[in-house]
């Protein structure tokens, strides 16, 4: 099992990309006040048959042909169940992908998140092709990131310019502390 959700996120969001979707949105929610943590990640990808989907949680299922099995979204779901959340996942041919888990915030066997601005920033400048929207909320405080705006500015400029890549990182940082005030989730 990933030892992060923010490595959950990742992975998740990599199947995303490998399904040729063109926008990946990742909302993280964090509401201890309600001892809730939720996830959301919805993509545009080619999505998956209804066969696929009734098999998709079974870590001996994948659609990859480098390996055999699939583990990630079996692992993400069991992380979610055992820390009294939920786990669904919907998924419509031509369409895509909507994966959300909920977590109890407070509960004992809840993962740690991790490194969420760097997991963030490592799909966002590697996979040029593809859009992101990261929407980060924290109680009653929010903020939204979207490549497309990142685009409009720079052009035909790369994100994986080293100062535009260090520039996308601190935009994260910075947005994601003044939306939690430091606040560990």
């Amino acid at each position: 099992m990933l030892p992060e959700l923010s490595l959950h996120i990742l992975d998740i969001a990599e199947n995303s990309v490998r399904a040729k979707a063109s926008l990946v949105s990742i909302i993280v929610k964090a509401f201890p006040s309600k001892d809730l943590l939720s996830i959301e990640i919805d993509d545009n990808g080619k999505g998956m048959t209804k066969e696929q989907l009734a098999q998709v949680t079974d870590p001996f299922f994948t659609t990859r042909t480098t390996r055999k099995i699939g583990l990630g979204v079996s692992f993400f779901k069991m992380a979610a169940e055992n820390s009294g959340g939920h786990f669904t996942i919907e998924s419509v041919p031509g369409k895509g992908t909507k994966v959300f888990a909920s977590f109890g915030f407070s509960h004992i066997d809840r993962m740690p998140m991790g490194d969420l601005v760097r997991t963030i920033h490592t799909l966002v400048t590697m996979h040029p092709e593809t859009d992101f929207i990261y929407q980060y909320t924290f109680e009653d405080h929010s903020f939204t990131m979207d490549t497309k705006e990142f685009r409009e500015i720079l052009g035909e400029v790369s994100f994986q310019e080293p100062e535009v890549s260090a520039f996308i990182l601190s935009y994260i940082e910075e947005n994601q502390r003044d939306t939690d005030q430091g606040a560990l989730i």
